[in-house]
């Protein structure tokens, strides 16, 4: 699955955030906390606590089945009704019942129950809501025995408000008139909203589904497999049977009843050619092309590399007007957002397409990881999501080659977790979870960037060729069945036979630890020795724990290193168990720098007077080395282990930098600094040194764009223009306003794909009411996802409260903002100045109203927490934030986000506090 970003929706791919840790902590803490407070699991220290999201009668056994009762084939009849909204079905489920029970439990959360039999024999059920399940039993109190063989289900639900499990989704069409489609999202626990079932991981079974739709010819059915037989089920309705499907877990089924067409083209699946169809509502379907293109290139790469063939006869693709995530991989259904699936080049930007391509990477690997093989329990889901997160790139690369992915790695993929993870509001990789809210959590920036980080570095440490057989290896071992992380390891320890290191070890000190280290180069002139030591990095150098763990935060670590020579040929291994190690520098090399490319997931920091070396032969390193050394030296200057000094000097550098990695880094760093600075007496001189770093990228790039503009060479220019207008450069300001203002007068006349945000934001900024008015009119009638965002982004950056209070108005009526869209608004009104207080304000004083709208178990309304209160620098704030969180201390599916927020407000305060001064002070001397 691919999650959505706020306030990044229409952007490449960034962090994916938030984490659930009440339970992750495996040490004690002892922590006053505000009163009313009283969280049941041990807390991080200083401020940040967190809460339980079960009572505290609940036994947290009963939110796991039994495994003695296990189905192996489900027969599904569904009836999702388009016109009421309701649904019926019937479930009938072939048992395997291993040794006799006088219970059988599943999950069912939310469905009436009409009837119930066991082997044609009516029997007693109770409802456990709190545990989501309904626990069967015989009404003469008897056992069920290992014979037994059926069970059948009658039930009835609402598919209406609400975005998972079975749900209704609508669009509007060419001719104005709205029509409804039934469709699904299950994982990780929502099937059992759609129908009984063993709603886990492990219970694989097979499935017939019959699904009933409109008789009407435009009317369509979709499910995993295709269709074997249509039946005639009344005057207005047909019954659509599919074919028995391979077995799979619940979370990957998926049902869809619609009006949708679709493109269609084949991939060659190891000498078979396999249907790929791309579906879309009718207006849509010419935006369809691209994804199919990109689709089976990438799933015939897959095919290829990982020597297995794609295991289902067909392969279909949907883009959902309403879809909570931004993206699902169901086996052989892949469901989509319209915005990471829909694109052409006449309507969506350079950003807009490399999403569109790595999301469908990214789920096409899902076929593989995840769904061929399936992590045993939601423990590990890291083997899903952070497999899939790092092939992707190697997808995206097989398609499209000239997107550079493998270089982007850094910036899209390892940079935003490297700032999550060295906070003490991480988790581990592999973590213990068990309630629906905290299985619900882990889909973060931990299971999905880390683990994709993780997997790039153990790649490098073993080789490529290993790493690609021990995959191999590993999915035909446990293929169509379920596996933990030990598996995946022996796996690629048993590919490279002859390595003088633990494979399973030297992981285990980056899954099972929280964190990573930061490693000290000393260096000896004399004997021209680096001497490497390490410790925990954390944003703050003050921060206390509990380092009694299995490892006490010591990790194995892969050393590379590059120098003017070129790169070290193999992994230097740093043990856990050591205190130090040596490394020579080679006699004939002028310089030294590691961890190449930064693929390792650890820093390095050096002495000063090495730093200053490493700035002074800047230009003479790689673009991914460049890249490194500009976020290493603000992260490590940020947790006070280097003067700011160093990474403001290497900023100067940038002054003849024209590559997108090492900008990307330098946008997102100095915009940082410009926050902190915003009430500074150095503001205005801040802003006009990164004006002057600036100007030879902006003038090399400007707004005129050509055809012969390459593909990095685009998002480079929307990078460093929305760089320069952040710090008020005059041409930039004036070209976004004067680009704006011929638009809106003649909106006919579409800006450039790329340029328009900017255009849109930044000409927004002073406008009047009649001009913010109409660009709501152009947003309203507006049908493309993707547009919709950027011209809604453009409408929360007015300087105007007053217009800022109606969007937030606007933002709660659906047919405005769609549900899926509501959290990424709020962002963008809470990013701008004039709108953070208001949205936090708003999301105090409506708590109850945007609970009782997404339920506690909607991650994004957690995460929305972490993101509206980004710009704050006050310990008022923090107070503020405390008084919320002790009002309504159930936070569900948001807890970890409420201690990351906690978290991240209390570091920008100690560092107003600590270093505001330094950069202050080296500011006034560049200045003069």
């Amino acid at each position: 699955m691919t999650l959505v970003f706020p306030r990044a929706c229409v952007g490449i791919k960034q962090s994916v955030f938030y984490r659930k840790i009440s339970f992750l902590y495996a040490t004690s803490y002892t922590l006053k906390l505000p009163k009313g407070v009283n969280p049941k699991f041990s807390d991080p220290p200083n401020r940040f606590y967190t809460f339980s999201d079960s009572s505290p009668s609940s036994d947290m056994s009963k939110y796991k089945l039994p495994t003695i009762v296990r189905p192996s084939l489900y027969q599904l009849y569904l009836y999702p009704d388009l016109s009421t909204g309701l649904f019926s079905g019937t479930v009938n489920v072939s048992l395997e019942i291993s040794e006799s029970t006088q219970n059988i439990i599943l999950n069912s959360n939310g469905l009436t129950i009409s009837s119930v039999s066991v082997d044609s024999e009516s029997v007693d059920y109770s409802l456990e809501p709190e545990y989501e399940r309904i626990s069967i039993t015989k009404k003469d109190g008897g056992y069920f025995n290992t014979s037994t063989q059926n069970l059948v289900i009658e039930f009835n639900g609402d598919m209406t408000n609400r975005i998972v499990g079975l749900y209704t989704s609508s669009y509007t069409g060419t001719d104005g008139n709205v029509t409804t489609i039934a469709t699904s999202k299950f994982e990780p626990t929502y099937a059992r909203q759609a129908y009984p079932c063993f709603d886990e991981p492990n219970m694989k079974a097979k499935y017939i589904v019959q699904l009933v739709k409109p008789k009407a010819d435009n009317y369509i059915a979709l499910s995993n497999y295709p269709v074997s037989g249509i039946d005639t089920l009344d005057d207005d309705n047909e019954v659509v049977t599919f074919q028995e499907s391979v077995s799979m877990s619940t979370y990957l089924s998926c049902f869809i009843v619609s009006d949708f067409t679709y493109t269609n083209t084949t991939f060659n699946n190891s000498g078979n050619q396999t249907e790929l169809r791309v579906y879309a509502s009718p207006g849509n379907l010419d935006k369809t092309t691209y994804a199919g293109e990109v689709a089976k290139k990438v799933i015939e790469y897959y095919v290829e590399y990982f020597g297995i063939p794609y295991p289902l006869p067909k392969l279909d693709m949907v883009a959902i007007p309403d879809f909570v995530s931004g993206a699902m991989e169901h086996w052989g259904l892949v469901t989509y957002r319209e915005t990471a699936l829909l694109y052409t080049n006449t309507t969506h930007s350079t950003a807009n397409k490399q999403r569109v391509a790595t999301v469908i990477a990214h789920e096409l690997a899902h076929s593989w990881f995840g769904n061929l093989v399936t992590m045993d329990w939601w423990n590990d889901l890291w083997l899903n999501e952070g497999f899939a997160s790092y092939i992707e790139y190697k997808g995206t690369d097989a398609a499209e080659p000239t997107f550079q992915m493998m270089t982007q790695f850094q910036t899209s993929e390892l940079h935003s977790v490297l700032s999550t993870d060295a906070t003490l509001s991480s988790h581990p990789i592999v973590v213990t979870v068990t309630t629906p809210d905290e299985i619900t959590a882990i889909f973060d920036a931990i299971s999905y960037n880390k683990g994709a980080s993780i997997l790039r570095m153990l790649e490098n440490t073993v080789g490529e060729d290993n790493f690609k057989t021990g995959v191999t290896s590993y999915l035909n071992k446990y293929r169509f069945g379920n596996a933990v992380t030990k598996d995946f390891l022996d796996e690629i320890e048993a590919a490279v036979p002859s390595a003088s290191y633990n494979v399973s070890e030297l992981m285990d000190t980056f899954t099972i630890q929280m964190g990573y280290p930061v490693v000290t180069a000393v260096y000896d002139s004399s004997s021209q020795n680096y001497t490497l030591t390490q410790k925990r990095f954390l944003k703050d150098p003050n921060a206390t724990y509990d380092s009694d763990t299995t490892y006490g935060y010591k990790w194995t670590i892969p050393i590379t290193y590059t120098t003017d020579q070129g790169v070290s040929s193999e992994p230097i291994i740093f043990s856990h168990n050591v205190d130090s190690i040596t490394i020579q520098k080679p006699s004939n090399a002028n310089w030294l720098k590691f961890n190449s490319e930064q693929v390792g997931y650890y820093r390095v920091n050096y002495e000063e007077s090495e730093w200053l070396n490493l700035i002074n032969i800047f230009n003479e390193f790689s673009t991914a080395d460049r890249t490194h050394l500009l976020e290493e030296t603000f992260s490590i200057a940020e947790a006070g282990l280097l003067s700011y000094g160093i990474p403001l000097d290497l900023s100067k550098k940038l002054a003849n930098e024209t590559e997108y990695a090492p900008w990307s880094v330098a946008s997102s760093k100095l915009q940082s600094l410009a926050l902190y600075l915003d009430s500074s007496e150095q503001n205005d001189n801040f802003k006009t040194y990164v004006k002057n770093i600036v100007t030879n990228a902006y003038s090399n790039f400007t707004w005129n764009e050509s055809s012969d503009d390459s593909h990095l060479r685009r998002l480079t220019r929307v990078v460093v223009l929305t760089l320069a207008c952040v710090v008020d450069h005059e041409d930039c300001i004036n070209q976004a306003q004067e680009k704006f203002n011929n638009w809106i007068v003649n909106t006919e006349e579409a800006l450039s794909q790329d340029l328009r945000s900017i255009a849109y934001k930044y000409g927004m900024v002073n406008a009047n009411e009649s001009t913010w008015y109409k660009l709501l009119e152009v947003y309203e009638a507006e049908t493309d996802a993707n547009e919709k965002l950027k011209l809604i982004n453009g409408l929360a950056n007015v300087n105007n409260e007053d217009l800022l209070l109606r969007l937030i108005d606007l933002a709660k009526n659906e047919s405005v903002v769609r549900g899926q869209d509501y959290f990424t608004v709020l962002g963008y009104i809470s990013g701008n100045k004039a709108g953070t207080d208001l949205i936090w304000d708003f999301v105090r004083e409506n708590w109850e109203y945007l609970v009782d709208r997404f339920t506690l178990n909607d991650r994004y309304l957690g995460s929305m927490i972490t993101t509206i209160t980004a710009r704050f620098t006050t310990q008022d704030k923090l107070d503020e934030m405390e008084e919320f969180f002790a009002k309504y201390p159930n936070a569900g599916a948001g807890a970890s986000s409420r201690s990351r927020a906690l978290e991240n407000v209390q570091q920008r305060i100690n560092w107003l506090a600590n270093y505001k001064t330094a950069v202050e002070n080296w500011i006034v001397a560049v200045s003069n």
